[in-house]
Formats: structure tokens, C-alpha cells, sequence
């Protein structure tokens, strides 16, 4: 909707966006929505009640609430809302006739839960999915992209140095996919 010939209203994407003249072209005058990219390792303890701190550097990120679900390799996957929907969809367009693909939306979308943080950052994780992840009282939470994953800090201290151990084998076999 233009508002005249110096400035002009678009909608796109997730709101309304002004745009101001500038020579011949217009330049908006939104604020860049940078993409929060998890990274790093960051250890935590569960108490009594298992709740669980995010890391502090991210809680703001995350005041719209997580998605917690079964990972693979015997974890706990950690979404913001916003990116659990995309990986839901792509879940939900996966073929219902394949045996795997059933069992794979079964494993992350049956024992995934919707969990506000407290006003502490913390998240309170259900029975099963501590004792998928064999979580008891030392976790580690590893930044992953789009993702935190919550390891027991055992299996994580097993998971990491066999990665370390097998790096050039594991690289060599992902050059395919063009890393």
C-alpha cells in the first residue's frame, strides 16, 4: 500500500515493513532478523523436580517457548517453536506407507512436548524423556545449528571422543555431500 512517493508499506513474510525512497530505488528501514544459530557446549545439572537451566546466553531466544523431543543417538532434541514447526511439516509430508518414515515421525512427534521456560530459563523435562536420554542429575547441552541437544554428560564424554577419534574418516565419508 503506498503512502506516498516517499515512503511505502509491504507485507511480507512476518509483519509490515516500511520503505523509504532513496535515488531510484526504496531501502527498508526494518530491523535485520538474524537467525540464532546454537553453538557450543554448556554443562548443567537437573534437581529434584527435573528442571532443567538453559543456557542463559540463549533463554532470550527461547522465551517463546521449546519444543523437547526423542533425538537420535539416545538424546534430547531442544526446538524453538518457530523451528519445530518446520521440521514437523517436513515430518508430516513424509510418506505414510514406508515403515520408516512412520517410525521416525512416531519417535519425534509422539514423546515431543510444548514447554514454556520459567522465569528462571529453566524447563521441566518429563519422566520418559529423562530416562530416554538416561538423565539424571550432570547433562551437557550442545549447541547444534538449529537445535540444542541434552546428553547425559557420560554418554556425551562417549559420543564426543569417538567423533574426535574417527574426525577424518567421518569427514571423508560427508564429502559426498559436498562438506
Amino acid at each position: 500500500m503506498e503512502r506516498d512517493n516517499k515512503t511505502k508499506n509491504q507485507t511480507k513474510g512476518e509483519g509490515l515493513r516500511t520503505h523509504q525512497k532513496l535515488g531510484s530505488g526504496w531501502v527498508s528501514n526494518a530491523k535485520s532478523k538474524t537467525k540464532t544459530i546454537f553453538l557450543g557446549e554448556y554443562k548443567h545439572k537437573i534437581d529434584d523436580k527435573g528442571r532443567l537451566a538453559m543456557p542463559s546466553r540463549y533463554r532470550e531466544k527461547l522465551q517463546e517457548g521449546v519444543v523437547i523431543t526423542r533425538g537420535l543417538d539416545s538424546c534430547l532434541f531442544v526446538y524453538p517453536k518457530k523451528d519445530w514447526r518446520i521440521l514437523a511439516e517436513k515430518i508430516a509430508r513424509l510418506p505414510l506407507t514406508q515403515s520408516n518414515a512412520r517410525a521416525f515421525a512416531r519417535l519425534m512427534l509422539a514423546g515431543a512436548i510444548d514447554i514454556e521456560l520459567d522465569k528462571q530459563g529453566r524447563v521441566i523435562l518429563p519422566s520418559y524423556l529423562r530416562q530416554y536420554a538416561a538423565l539424571k542429575n550432570k547433562v551437557v547441552i550442545a549447541g547444534v545449528y538449529n537445535r540444542l541437544e541434552v546428553w547425559s554428560q557420560g554418554r556425551w564424554g562417549r559420543y564426543k571422543k569417538n567423533a574426535e577419534e574417527n574426525s577424518s574418516e567421518i569427514a571423508e565419508n560427508l564429502s559426498e555431500l559436498g562438506i
